[in-house]
């Protein structure tokens, strides 16, 4: 017989794996996908704490620039003198008695946020904000001239956000 492989008797060929290979192979396996679906879970479950805190943020940002846009002058512009914090009878969101000055918004609090007219907007119902208002000196501005505006933002899961602003006469 030319060319055919002898065969030697009582030696068979190996065909397949061994256990010991299967085993590495499936414990390799193993490890990687467990590695794979650990990371994606964790992006799955952090997927939506952007949004959180971007709506946060845009809350905090909105009534900050209300808050700044309003005036802030030595008299009150219903007359008298000028104090932080509201006048008796002054609201946010009031017809009748609205904030109308930067420091009638000192210690201004709200469970759920509602917009400058007082009607509550929806989808932020698990959001609460806290307003504090406190004179502050910056550079050549007195404390008496300047106002240091502090909006917390607590979103229904995470930490608080906290945005600050100065307004000087």
């Amino acid at each position: 017989m030319c060319g055919a492989p002898e065969r030697r008797p009582g030696r068979r060929r190996a065909r397949g794996a061994t256990l010991i290979e299967v085993v590495l192979f499936v414990l390799i396996v193993g490890i990687a996908l467990s590695a794979v679906l650990g990371t994606l879970a964790l992006a799955a479950g952090r997927s939506g704490d952007p949004i959180v805190q971007r709506q946060a943020l845009a809350i905090a940002e909105s009534l900050l620039h209300e808050i700044l846009a309003q005036p802030f002058a030595a008299t009150d512009p219903d007359g008298g003198a000028e104090a932080i914090g509201p006048e008796p009878g002054e609201a946010r969101g009031s017809p009748s008695l609205p904030f109308d000055h930067a420091n009638d918004y000192h210690g201004y609090a709200a469970a759920a946020i509602v917009d400058a007219g007082g009607s509550a907007v929806a989808g932020l119902a698990g959001y609460s904000v806290q307003v504090s208002v406190q004179p502050q000196a910056l550079d050549n501005i007195g404390a008496g001239d300047g106002l240091l505006v502090r909006v917390t933002v607590s979103p229904p899961a995470g930490a608080p956000l906290v945005l600050s602003g100065f307004r000087a006469r």
